[in-house]
């Protein structure tokens, strides 16, 4: 590039030519240099950016209202700032997401893109910061380290949004799926080996409430992330800001997210503790562990198509093997396992990270916001992913389903009330061990009448509480009268 292509700007250690395309300054150029590390911009996560500004909103705003920013000044950062939060100039934030230094980089690298379009809308140069100056103005009354966990935590709050959408759709189509399944009978299963049965339905009701309960888990969390730290400073002294600065920058940030945030009662503590972030990766993890153990059902009810469980069918997406001809593998559940390895993970990089902060100021919340992010993203696309490309198009192998019930050993359990543990037991016995049904030992023993032996197994009445009684009671519902307590010695 030519000299006419260059700016020169200035900092600490000297100077520095900036590309006059740039938005960023001199800082940002530095801690761009500095940490090539993930590859992954602070721009990958549109939450952050738009955060960030809406925190130099605020301030701004709170700092006009104190009478200690000029208000054409003020009108030109918040012009800048609600262009950023609709989604303009994101590409300028280009420092890796991960780097040292408390997220100083990332919080420069806002003041700087906001500073030069905020002097580009009062008709001046970028880079002519006399007029208009990144850290003298846009990072008045402010520090990194409240400006960047305040950021964090209405990026991670707009996150738990999106997951949470993405959650209910999923929800939604479990929901549907055990609606349609509702009168499809089936052996359920402890420890792989058969039990007692259920229906489809209820199988995949189980997995709709489980969604939901963690979604409810993920709601309380979200509260915790509404207290910020917006006023601390540096440390949590609040030096350096007006004495009212941090309540009016409160006022003007809810004003302009929409959202009721809290100041932290102490904001030394509040400056320091990640709590509140172990505390949603902790949630992430618990939703990517149900999710895996769904979809580790999934992949095994649909497993065959003719060797396995083959319950149920999961949708074809695309084929599975480059040497099997007509191979089908599960391959969306798959993608949800992966992305569940990755969230834990991520759970145990926010666990040391939070634990690594030394007095004042935990120094490792670019990691935190790294991992945290990554999580929520990758969930929030696994849930959508699933959902679409999976649950939605399963169908069922009724035939299939309504045979193993009938071979099942155990039905025996359901007799246990009319004929006791220990004759169940030998019929199961018998029944495993000559290949044939539970109904026609019993009948065969004459443990029971054919009439009892109907009511009993009644499909119905095997998948839910009932009153048992003696076999006269059994006798009376199934209409034959006089009782025949007869059991095997």
């Amino acid at each position: 590039m030519s000299n006419q292509e260059f700016r020169i700007e200035h900092d600490l250690l000297g100077e520095r030519k900036v590309p006059q395309t740039a938005y960023y300054g001199v800082h940002t150029l530095r801690a761009k240099e500095n940490f090539e590390i993930s590859g992954t911009t602070v721009s990958s996560y549109p939450n952050l950016v738009i955060a960030l500004a809406a925190v130099k909103q605020a301030a701004a705003v709170a700092n006009a209202e104190l009478g200690l920013l000029e208000p054409a000044l003020c009108d030109a950062i918040v012009a800048a700032c609600i262009e950023v939060r609709e989604g303009r100039l994101h590409e300028q934030f280009v420092v890796d997401v991960i780097q040292g230094g408390a997220g100083t980089s990332t919080n420069m690298n806002a003041n700087e893109v906001i500073c030069n379009r905020a002097l580009e809308l009062m008709g001046r140069q970028r880079g002519d910061y006399i007029h208009l100056h990144p850290n003298e103005h846009v990072n008045l009354a402010q520090s990194t380290n409240d400006v960047y966990p305040t950021a964090l935590r209405i990026a991670t709050f707009y996150a738990i949004e999106h997951l949470l959408e993405a959650m209910t759709q999923l929800h939604a189509a479990f929901d549907e799926k055990a609606l349609e399944f509702a009168g499809l009978f089936k052996l359920g299963r402890t420890q792989l080996q058969d039990a007692v049965p259920m229906t489809l339905g209820q199988e995949f009701s189980a997995y709709a409430v489980m969604l939901d309960e963690d979604m409810a888990r993920l709601r309380e969390a979200s509260a915790l992330i509404r207290e910020i730290n917006l006023g601390a400073t540096a440390i949590g002294t609040g030096i350096t800001a007006h004495p009212e600065y941090a309540q009016k920058a409160l006022d003007a940030l809810k004003r302009i997210t929409g959202i009721e945030w809290s100041t932290a009662p102490n904001l030394i503590e509040a400056t320091q503790d990640c709590g509140a972030f172990v505390q949603i990766s902790g949630v992430l993890k618990r939703i990517a562990v149900k999710l895996s153990k769904t979809c580790n059902d999934l992949r095994l009810l649909s497993s065959g198509p003719r060797a396995g469980f083959g319950e149920i069918n999961l949708p074809p997406v695309q084929a599975g093997s480059s040497i099997m001809p007509g191979k089908v593998n599960p391959v969306i559940p798959e993608v949800v396992n992966q992305v569940a390895f990755e969230v834990f993970g991520n759970d145990i990089t926010v666990t040391f990270a939070a634990e690594g902060g030394q007095l004042q100021l935990n120094a490792f919340e670019p990691i935190i916001a790294s991992a945290l992010f990554r999580s929520f993203k990758h969930l929030t696309a696994a849930c959508i992913t699933l959902a679409e490309k999976c649950v939605k198009g399963i169908t069922a192998n009724a035939e299939h389903l309504r045979e193993t019930i009938e071979r099942s050993l155990a039905l025996a359990t359901a007799l246990n009330p009319y004929i006791g543990y220990k004759n169940a037991t030998a019929v199961a016995a018998e029944a495993h061990a000559q290949g044939t049904t539970i109904r026609a030992v019993v009948l065969r023993r004459q443990l029971m009448t054919e009439a009892q032996v109907d009511e009993a197994l009644r499909p119905e009445t095997l998948i839910q509480p009932r009153i048992y009684g003696s076999l006269a009671r059994l006798d009376a519902i199934a209409g034959n009268g006089e009782a025949q307590d007869v059991l095997a010695s």
